[in-house]
């Protein structure tokens, strides 16, 4: 999702929910304190030790979601633009999500 329609849709999403996002959400600080993104060097300044960590952690918290994204679009239907009505896409995202952790869960035993 590009940053434009995100900043305009931000109002949106509750004040105590924690964002994870990648690089390409630099001005999501400004318009969300309680999120996180990663650390960017530049030129002259190399990052830190301690920028370098905060990065790979919040790598591998930001891998598991992005892992479900992709078993997400297995399904076709959410794979490409959605084109059904709108009041049933959240019906079809739990279903989905049923799917997805009952897998999970016969996957673990």
């Amino acid at each position: 999702m590009p940053f434009y329609p995100f900043k305009a849709t931000i109002r949106a999403i509750i004040v105590g929910i924690l964002l994870l996002a990648d690089s390409g959400y630099q001005g999501l600080l400004a318009l969300h304190a309680n999120s996180r993104i990663p650390y960017k060097k530049s030129k002259n300044h190399p990052l830190t030790a301690e920028q370098k960590l905060f990065n790979r952690e919040l790598s591998r918290e930001r891998m598991v979601i992005e892992n479900i994204n992709a078993k997400i679009k297995t399904f076709k239907m959410m794979s490409e633009r959605y084109r059904n009505r709108r009041k049933r896409h959240l019906l079809r995202m739990n279903l989905i999500g049923a799917i997805l952790n009952k897998e999970r869960l016969i996957g673990a035993v």
